[in-house]
């Protein structure tokens, strides 16, 4: 399956993705639908499960499997990929795992999303200082801007890859390589960008990602990336009898965790999540994540001058295609945005109603790459 197939055949697309024959789904910054093979992967496995043990009707090598999709979507290696839920726990588990001293301090942007924000706050109890980033427009987070907040007490810069809202997608390299030549760590939140853009993680040391999202997984099938250099300053936070060395099921005297990223998974996988997620990955990697971006590229190149001509205001409508994402964000001066985005449903036109710190309300539209031109156009009429 291609996009260009996906934009060409009307009865693939709708067999794929079922939920564009009543909807058009623009809000996959929220929460995904599942697209077909996921939830025949789901409802195979389920059923199957009905007849005794879940584990003994799990596919073949669905761990593995899962993680190694994970990685190729990175650009990862195998070792260097947890399967542990959702992106706040990931994201969790990083926070409490670093060795912290009194003083150290985290580069953080206090507008992102609170899965990213609210990890670090916590360490404050143990003499961590969140130093915060002030970009001009709302997400613009330029290298310059972390750089000039690095210090000799600087241990981590945890950034999100993409802004939630705005859709600014920060620069993962050229941040991640100045970061590492001065010995800081980088976290990312790579939840708004993993299944939409390539998310080199070269020069990053970890990154947590749910499925629900681009990935258009099941709710809290996420990933944990810890690169391979990385996992010794990264303790286990929970224990269990997956993560560590228990033959026979028999608890030993000694706490021997597994040589990899699996040293993070505690217990008992997600198994019916990681089903479906197994397969919306491989459909990702089929596609290609480059051939994804391109398509949603041309989609917010689609829609940015429709809606400045219609007299609304785009969040970063100017900004370089480096830094452009799959969500396209405005507010139509003069209008109740949060009655529109109710209009839009009733016309089964499907967008996500986000609201700024100071109180303003915006539309943010998260087409995806089986989204066509004719579904945007129903948008742009309705508007």
């Amino acid at each position: 399956m291609t996009v260009d197939q996906l934009q060409t055949d009307e009865a693939l697309r709708l067999r794929q993705f079922p939920v564009a024959r009543d909807t058009v789904y623009l809000a996959h910054a929220a929460v995904c639908p599942l697209p077909a093979c996921v939830s025949d992967a789901v409802s195979d496995y389920a059923a199957a499960c009905t007849g005794g043990d879940q584990e003994e009707f799990m596919p073949a090598n669905l761990l593995r499997d899962t993680r190694q999709q994970a990685a190729d979507l990175l650009g990862a290696e195998l070792r260097e990929i947890a399967l542990v839920g959702p992106t706040s726990l990931g994201l969790s588990f990083i926070a409490q795992g670093i060795d912290w001293r009194a003083g150290d301090n985290i580069i953080v942007h206090g507008d992102d999303y609170p899965s990213n924000v609210y990890p670090w706050m916590a360490l404050a109890e143990r003499g961590v200082e969140l130093k915060r980033l002030e970009p001009s427009e709302p997400g613009r987070i330029e290298p310059e801007d972390v750089f000039a907040l690095v210090d000799s007490r600087t241990r981590m810069a945890a950034l999100a890859s993409c802004h939630y809202v705005s859709g600014y997608r920060i620069d993962l390299d050229a941040i991640g390589r100045e970061l590492r030549s001065q010995g800081v760590l980088f976290c990312v939140d790579g939840i708004q960008t993993m299944g939409a853009f390539p998310t080199p993680v070269e020069h990053v040391d970890f990154l947590a990602a749910d499925a629900h999202k681009w990935m258009l997984g099941p709710c809290s099938s996420g990933i944990l990336y810890v690169k391979h250099e990385a996992q010794e300053q990264l303790k286990p936070v929970v224990q269990g009898w997956h993560n560590l060395s228990c033959p026979d099921f028999i608890a030993q005297e000694t706490l021997d965790y597994k040589p990899d990223s699996r040293r993070y998974e505690a217990g008992t996988a997600n198994l019916l999540g990681l089903v479906g997620h197994r397969a919306s990955l491989t459909m990702l990697n089929e596609v290609g994540v480059d051939n994804i971006a391109a398509d949603l590229l041309a989609k917010r190149n689609r829609l940015v001058p429709e809606l400045l001509a219609k007299g609304c205001n785009v969040l970063h409508a100017e900004t370089r295609l480096a830094n452009a994402s799959g969500i396209v964000t405005f507010h139509r001066p003069g209008h109740d945005m949060a009655a529109l985005a109710e209009r839009l449903g009733q016309a089964g036109i499907k967008v996500s109603l986000r609201v700024m710190r100071g109180g303003a309300k915006l539309i943010r539209l998260s087409p995806h790459f089986y989204n066509t031109d004719a579904e945007l156009d129903l948008l742009l009429d309705a508007l």
